[in-house]
């Protein structure tokens, strides 16, 4: 199976040919943990793991590593504490928690190591130190700064601008310490009351883009595979990633991986306009994990998203057909050619779920009467590889739940299809319809689907179904 990627590096689709296919390697930049994780914070996530899945399944999970840190040493989490009165630890534990809990919700596979920052000090330290020595950084007024010019011709080619373009259009730091306005911070002096660890130029504490670089080198190696992101991350903290790790001479990253940005119902998405969500907060709202997740898939991790009501609402009402196939389903199953062929093709997340579309509504129009196990379980394993109808307790709890609410609507709704299949066939004599299309309308008013083929009638309640409406029918 050929995996094909969009590298940003180059701007192509390429052929991805790992180093070593027994250790194929992953590095993907993570949170900040002072808060909660937006809806945007998820995007990036859920891109990534579906590339681990894929991964795991072409070259095995044993020979798949994928490392995912968490930066628990900010001026946000510094902030916070300041604000709250609680230490930096504590606030650093608390949202790496709630992080693992609400990534876990939206069905997300743990990472194979999560590094914080705040364990790779040392690192972090002999690899500026290396880069001094090799002339690419200097140390000013406590601080340690990465020298722009020692690499100018290779610093903005990931996002493709000059530095001179760079410096016209980025908000920099304006520092009388600095050579040159594009120069970054790798270590800077700490206040008692701040955190800082004792170094060669004084007590203090690292920049944020000296972290991935320390990380990825000492958990992946000189050089390896795949490194991901969302695009805001590509300027400057990308940019200045491969700077640090070429001019330590190091191969870093081959390929990279960027996914566009999330609206909320068409609108960038804002406190301001109140359209502003954490995960736990869809979740708490009773959106389910497995719903954010499908409607995520939805659109091309390359292309901008937008998140809608709708869009969930008619997540809802698919996920609970699917539940309604897989709920029958056993361990084993072969994914189908055309879904591992679709994510292969660049993720291809959209394409897929098109495609079990199309296989859910074969097996349920043939209503069971043909459907065998090897089918069911088919269907079941070619969903999981999008991380859809798991059966753990954070993605299976509300789908069982809907399923039996679904069980138990669809006997509600027996006594229905008697009738209709009984008013079918006398208009099928008398050839008048009309009766026919007078309670087809009435169940479609209540929120049900009506199935009619020559094997029957089915009548299968969607997400809005309202029993209700159904009195006097």
């Amino acid at each position: 199976m050929t995996i094909w990627l969009t590298n940003t590096a180059t701007r192509k689709k390429e052929e991805f040919i790992p180093l070593d296919p027994k250790n194929v390697r992953m590095y993907v930049c993570g949170p900040t943990v002072y808060d909660r994780a937006h809806i945007g914070n998820a995007r990036p996530v859920i891109v990534f793991d579906v590339l681990f899945r894929l991964l795991h399944h072409v070259y095995g999970a044993d020979h798949v590593t994928y490392v995912r840190n968490f930066t628990d040493v900010d001026d946000k989490i510094n902030a916070r504490a300041a604000e709250s009165g609680r230490s930096i630890g504590d606030i650093a534990e608390e949202t790496t928690r709630w992080y693992l809990e609400d990534m876990a919700a939206i069905g997300a596979l743990e990472p194979t190591h999560m590094p914080r920052a705040t364990a790779y000090i040392a690192e972090m330290i002999a690899m500026i130190e290396d880069l001094i020595a090799k002339g690419h950084a200097y140390e000013a007024e406590g601080h340690v700064l990465f020298a722009v010019d020692s690499w100018k011709e290779g610093y903005g080619k990931l996002s493709g601008r000059s530095v001179d373009d760079m410096i016209a259009g980025a908000r920099v730091e304006v520092a009388p310490y600095k050579r040159n306005p594009m120069d970054f911070v790798m270590w800077k002096p700490s206040t008692d009351d701040l955190p800082g660890w004792d170094s060669p130029w004084g007590r203090g504490r690292p920049g944020w883009h000296i972290e991935c670089s320390a990380m990825a080198y000492d958990l992946l190696g000189d050089e390896f595979d795949i490194h991901g992101g969302g695009n805001d991350l590509m300027f400057p903290h990308h940019e200045n990633e491969i700077a640090q790790s070429k001019c330590a001479g190091h191969g870093f990253a081959r390929y990279w991986l960027h996914n566009e940005m999330l609206q909320v119902e068409g609108k960038k998405m804002s406190k301001s306009l109140g359209n502003f969500f954490t995960v736990r907060d869809l979740l708490d709202q009773g959106v389910p994990g497995e719903v954010i997740r499908f409607v995520f898939l939805s659109t091309h991790y390359r292309k901008p998203m937008d998140w809608t009501a709708e869009k969930a609402n008619e997540a809802t009402s698919t996920l609970r057909k699917w539940r309604s196939i897989s709920n029958s389903a056993e361990p084993g199953g072969r994914i189908y050619d055309s879904i591992t062929e679709l994510v292969s093709d660049d993720l291809n997340t959209a394409g897929a779920l098109n495609e079990l579309r199309q296989a859910g509504k074969d097996i349920l129009s043939r209503q069971s009467h043909d459907v065998t196990q090897g089918e069911i379980n088919d269907f079941a394993a070619s969903a999981r590889l999008l991380g859809l109808l798991e059966d753990d307790a954070n993605m299976g709890a509300w789908v069982f739940d809907g399923v039996a609410e679904e069980l138990a609507a669809k006997s509600l709704l027996e006594p229905y299809a008697n009738r209709l299949v009984a008013l079918r066939e006398t208009a099928m004599q008398t050839k008048d319809f009309a009766a026919v299309d007078a309670m087809k309308f009435a169940l479609t008013e209540a929120g049900v689907e009506v199935r009619m083929s020559k094997a029957g009638v089915e009548l299968v309640p969607s997400a809005g179904f309202n029993a209700s409406k159904l009195e006097g029918v």
